[in-house]
């Protein structure tokens, strides 16, 4: 079974990022984690630094990536119980 740091680590892989955009990538959904941080949750499990990456981290970082991958989506009003584009 993977775990959270085992799919964190095979994005990283498939996606070719470093540490650097991955801080930035989950700054982009208004979470902040230090160069540090996040390399413990890529050391191996037996290293004594390991940190097991929760489920906030991994969904986080999988909304991140989308808006990196794909870029912002376009904001929406709510209007009357219709959803309409907002005219930026």
């Amino acid at each position: 079974m993977l775990t959270n740091n085992d799919i964190l680590k095979k994005l990283r892989v498939a996606h070719k990022l470093r540490d650097e955009q991955i801080v930035e990538i989950l700054k982009k959904v208004d979470f902040e984690i230090s160069k540090g941080a996040l390399g413990d949750l890529f050391r191996s499990e037996d290293h004594p630094k390991f940190v097991e990456a929760g489920d906030q981290i991994l969904r986080n970082f999988l909304d991140g990536l989308i808006i990196h991958l794909r870029g912002e989506r376009p904001k929406k009003e709510i209007k009357k119980g219709v959803i309409t584009r907002k005219k930026e």
